[in-house]
């Protein structure tokens, strides 16, 4: 026989091998190998945050079901928050359970050693003093243990919750962690402390997360989920709910970003805060060390500089620090256009005793006393604005420390009109901000203001050479009569110059859209005391009950402009009205209205929207937050360029068929009517004002 071939051994052809993986689980075999839940890439995390976000809102509670990402979200934290960071603990329940400590969240905010402060200090660190938490949103923040700092103010341990408000319209806040002396306790004591106190407020895991990372210095703050009827009115309205917290992609799902999500702030960046120059904290610290000591008695501090430079910023942190010494502050308002306390267009005197830990529309408030000027400016009215400041300025008692604020219209005759305050208020010290970006404004000092002019006070010099006593002098000034029997001696006053460092959004070209969205949001915050209290649900102002006023009841005047008798009630329906009590008597006359021929000065009480009028019954129906017992003493009803805000016709919920007040066919050449109502300048001053031409701009024949 023949041998028979022999074939040597192949291995398996590809076709075998494709056959054998087709066979099998794609999941095993795949050419990737599998990942584990903990290393998911960007994509897999915006995919898995976006599912969970609509499970959310689908109101699944998928955080209480066992969800497997879970305890993946909870360990990556955990190994990502070792540092020196600030963190936050939770369990990423959005609420309280039953017989569970309250639904909140814990932020630990670790400290320093002295040592290590004072090595920062020597290396001019200042910024490296403070470990802080920058967020945006509302919440009530609670200092379970140590000590922190918002926005000036300082939380300790055991005082009551404050509510914070971090808007987009204005710099964010920040909880920072403040230097406190070591206590004399071992560190297992100061722990068994702290797990005391916490045991109240938070669950099992978080108290044993917290203690974990617990050291001797460090402090630990609550935040809870606050919910404020005058917020909820204001970001129910389109295109404000943006305010307090922006929704941004974010592609890395940790159970913090969950959990400060359930209390309804978000984290940011740092470069997002408030920025303190050296200037700024070095006249903070003069300034409330003098308020302190009270050696020459209460000192008068007049803030002063151009247009969006960090007036109010600074004064909201200098009243915060104030108060962490003082019970109380006096606040005098002479800015027109951006008030802090009150609506637009008014002038005030305010007693502030709690800290302000927001911007000024969500601490809108009572003052001690108050005029409604009726425009955001001053312009072509100089000497009305100067009897108003004198008015309301005599109500001060010079029982507490006063703080001014001033306008940012500081050349030509604004800075003339600054002289005349200078002179009229004389202040202690007067702070003057400047900035890169600003216009060129010469210092204050004493001896520039004595020698300089003003709108309606002449310099020293010129007073001695013209031969004019001082006792003439003060009559033109119409001061009180104790101060006439005296002579008027200008005394010098402290110039404190301080550098701005603020970033701004607004420009030449924006910065009137962005005052005139600061105002409606000052208009919406008062209007938002009308609303019931939470948990309550909102109300249309269209469903409130308003109240009736007779026409023979107040009289009635038109400030920004001249309006004939027979459209006076066409300007008062629909408008923005300031309630107001003048001496005159106004109850003998049988008829109405009643005509006012000059503006008083008289005090303003509180504001309201006169929502209709009845000629029939001759009422007009006027929605108001005021009492019931403060609008018995209106007897003056005061409209001005004050406007309501257009989301309040357009908005309301509600409404069917056509909307009242709103028309598209309107003619802006009838007397009174101006497309420019709430402009801060007039027309006049927008036609000097001339914007650089764009780069491609091109003429054209």
């Amino acid at each position: 026989m023949a041998d028979s071939q022999v074939l040597p051994k192949r291995g398996p052809f590809r076709s075998t091998w494709l056959r054998a993986r087709k066979a099998r689980t794609p999941l095993v075999l795949s050419r990737r190998p599998r990942r584990r839940l903990g290393t998911l890439r960007w994509c897999g995390r915006r995919r898995l945050r976006r599912r969970l976000l609509q499970a959310e809102a689908a109101g699944a509670d998928w955080r209480e079901s066992g969800c497997p990402f879970r305890g993946c979200l909870r360990a990556r934290t955990l190994r990502c928050s070792v540092g020196t960071l600030p963190k936050v603990y939770g369990n990423g329940r959005t609420g309280a359970e039953p017989g569970s400590p309250a639904g909140g969240r814990a932020l630990l905010l670790p400290g320093r050693e002295e040592s290590e402060n004072q090595e920062c200090e020597k290396l001019g660190w200042p910024w490296a003093l403070v470990q802080g938490f920058t967020f945006s949103g509302i919440c009530r923040v609670t200092c379970l243990y140590g000590q922190v700092q918002v926005f000036g103010f300082t939380i300790s341990q055991g005082q009551p919750a404050q509510e914070v408000f971090s808007a987009y319209t204005h710099s964010r806040l920040a909880i920072n962690a403040v230097h406190y002396s070591m206590p004399e306790k071992s560190k297992k004591e100061m722990k068994r402390e702290a797990r005391t106190l916490l045991r109240s407020h938070l669950s099992r895991d978080d108290r044993c997360w917290l203690m974990k990372n617990f050291s001797p210095l460090c402090s630990i703050v609550m935040l809870e989920q606050l919910k404020t009827s005058t917020v909820n009115f204001l970001v129910s309205h389109p295109g404000l709910s943006y305010v307090f917290v922006q929704e941004s992609p974010t592609f890395q799902i940790n159970s913090e970003h969950l959990a400060l999500r359930s209390v309804g702030i978000k984290r940011e960046k740092k470069k997002n805060g408030l920025r303190l120059t050296e200037s700024v904290l070095s006249a903070l610290e003069e300034l409330v060390t003098v308020s302190c000591e009270e050696v020459d008695g209460c000192p008068v501090i007049l803030v002063c500089g151009s247009q969006d430079v960090g007036k109010s910023t600074f004064n909201r942190y200098l009243i915060n620090q104030l108060l962490n010494s003082i019970s109380c502050i006096d606040y005098l308002e002479c800015d027109l256009g951006q008030t802090e306390f009150t609506p637009p267009g008014c002038i005030s005197l305010l007693n502030i005793t709690e800290p302000i830990l927001g911007p000024p529309f969500t601490h809108q408030r009572t003052p001690q006393k108050m005029v409604y000027y009726g425009k955001p400016s001053c312009k072509n009215n100089y000497e009305n604005y100067i009897e108003i400041i004198k008015y309301v300025f005599s109500s001060y008692k010079r029982e507490s420390p006063l703080i001014v604020n001033t306008m940012g219209w500081v050349s030509d005759k604004g800075l003339l009109l600054l002289i005349d305050l200078i002179r009229l208020l004389s202040p202690s010290h007067v702070v003057q901000f400047s900035s890169g970006r600003s216009k060129y404004m010469p210092n204050l000092t004493p001896d520039y203001v004595d020698d300089m002019d003003g709108l309606y006070t002449k310099s020293k010099s010129r007073v001695r050479n013209r031969g004019f006593q001082l006792a003439e002098f003060t009559e033109n000034l119409e001061f009180a009569d104790e101060e006439k029997e005296s002579p008027v001696v200008f005394t010098g006053h402290k110039l404190i110059c301080v550098q701005s460092d603020f970033t701004f959004r607004k420009t030449p070209r924006n910065r009137e859209s962005h005052n005139k969205v600061l105002r409606d949001l000052a208009v919406l915050g008062y209007l938002g005391q009308l609303q019931p209290p939470v948990p309550r649900p909102l109300c249309p102002l269209h469903g409130l009950t308003p109240y009736q006023v007779p026409f023979n009841a107040v009289a009635l005047r038109i400030i920004h402009a001249d309006v004939a008798p027979t459209h006076i009630l066409y300007a008062v329906n629909a408008s923005w009205v300031g309630l107001c009590k003048i001496l005159d008597d106004v109850r003998g006359y049988a008829n109405g209205p009643i005509l006012l021929a000059q503006t008083p000065i008289c005090d303003c009480l509180g504001f309201g929207i006169c929502r209709g009028i009845d000629m029939e019954k001759r009422l007009y129906h006027i929605l108001t937050p005021v009492p019931p017992e403060e609008l018995r003493n209106v007897n003056c009803l005061l409209v001005g360029a004050i406007s309501i805000p257009h989301c309040v016709f357009k908005s309301q919920r509600g409404l069917e068929g056509t909307i009242p007040y709103i028309t598209t066919d309107y003619n802006f050449k009838l007397p009174g009517a101006s497309e420019k109502i709430g402009a801060r300048e007039t027309e006049e001053t927008c036609e000097e004002k001339v914007h650089p031409k764009p780069k491609l701009y091109r003429r054209i024949n």
